[in-house]
């Protein structure tokens, strides 16, 4: 790994209504980022169809600061998919993906890049000691769903983690190139494998705002992580069909045995309950068969994952232009490229790069 004066950082950071603490969050990750990186980082905030000021803080900070990369999606596509177009926009060599909300303390950049020299790794996640400000009910519920997909799954997706995480280039372009609509990051940069090692933190409670993740998107985000990362759902549901079709057999022999012996058949009680109990079951199974069926027609369209309606980031100046003379040695005055660099020191023309990507 290289010493952090010559690599370049790109923070990719989804927001959705987040104007409340976007500034704060600005604040504090910038300071850490200088604070390792100098000025060889850029700060990617991704609009997902915010509803509120979220864009019109972008846009401020983006003026205010020439390392902050302003991208609006043209509407609210989710958090995996604007988290997968912030990714499409990097120039970094290190990714480091955190959330606005400041849960993830943004001043641990440094110690994970600490981590990741030491292990020569390609991912260093953070994983959760303590999740504060968060209910008994969702810190239950989200242990009982990480060791549930990790048993489910033969991918190793690391227990206790969110999508904080600081990657090399290769990974993050791996992810991108990744087509698939319905999407589980952390389980996608699992999947790839290379060397991926913890980082263990206390989460904070959220500095501003409510969560984006109310009950029912999150068990909407539990299946994606299933269906995407699993074929058990299916193989339970040929094992529950095999289970009945054996009780049924044992039924129905039992039926016919009742009525050769006495003319009747017995237990229409427990025949009702029965059609009542696979018919249930039937239509489980079908739903879930449907909804990897659902999930492959969608894929099968080719849309595109997402579309971004702009994108705004400010010229760079490069440390030396390619015919300036060498540090230590005096210019001729008779530069090609003097008039450029005087157009490139003054403020008043730096430009300011709009790009409308499909």
């Amino acid at each position: 790994m290289q010493r952090p004066k010559r690599l370049f950082l790109s923070i990719v950071v989804p927001c959705c209504n987040e104007e409340e603490g976007l500034r704060e969050f600005h604040r504090q990750m910038t300071a850490a980022a200088r604070a390792r990186f100098g000025q060889k980082f850029e700060l990617i905030l991704v609009d997902d169809g915010s509803t509120d000021n979220t864009w019109k803080i972008i846009n401020e900070l983006s003026a205010q600061d020439r390392n902050v990369v302003a991208v609006r999606l043209s509407r609210n596509h989710g958090h995996q998919l604007a988290l997968t177009a912030g990714l499409s926009t990097v120039r970094g060599d290190l990714v480091l993906v955190i959330d606005a909300d400041l849960q993830d303390p943004p001043e641990l950049l440094g110690p994970m890049y600490d981590l990741m020299v030491r292990e020569d790794a390609d991912v260093v996640y953070g994983q959760r000691r303590s999740r504060a400000g968060e209910g008994r009910f969702k810190k239950r519920s989200a242990e009982a769903f990480y060791r549930l997909l990790a048993n489910l799954t033969r991918v190793n997706i690391p227990v206790d983690t969110g999508d904080f995480r600081l990657m090399s280039r290769r990974i993050s372009d791996q992810v991108v190139q990744m087509p698939e609509h319905d999407r589980f990051i952390r389980g996608m940069v699992a999947w790839l494998g290379f060397k991926q090692v913890a980082f263990e933190y206390d989460r904070n409670a959220r500095f501003a705002g409510t969560t984006k993740y109310p009950l029912t998107k999150m068990i909407g985000f539990a299946a994606d992580a299933l269906v995407s990362f699993s074929m058990v759902p299916l193989r339970i549901a040929t094992y529950v069909g095999a289970l009945l079709t054996t009780v049924l057999t044992f039924v129905g022999l039992w039926a016919a045995v009742g009525w050769i012996l006495s003319g009747t058949v017995p237990g229409w009680t427990s025949l009702t309950l029965l059609v009542v109990g696979i018919s249930s079951v039937q239509l489980l199974v079908l739903g879930l068969i449907g909804e990897y069926v659902g999930r492959t027609y969608i894929q099968s369209k080719h849309r595109p994952l997402f579309v971004i309606s702009q994108l705004r980031r400010r010229a760079r100046l490069p440390d030396r232009l390619p015919h300036d003379p060498p540090p230590g040695r005096k210019s001729s005055g008779n530069s090609p490229f003097k008039a450029l660099q005087a157009e490139l020191d003054a403020e008043a023309h730096e430009p300011l790069l709009d790009e409308i990507a499909q």
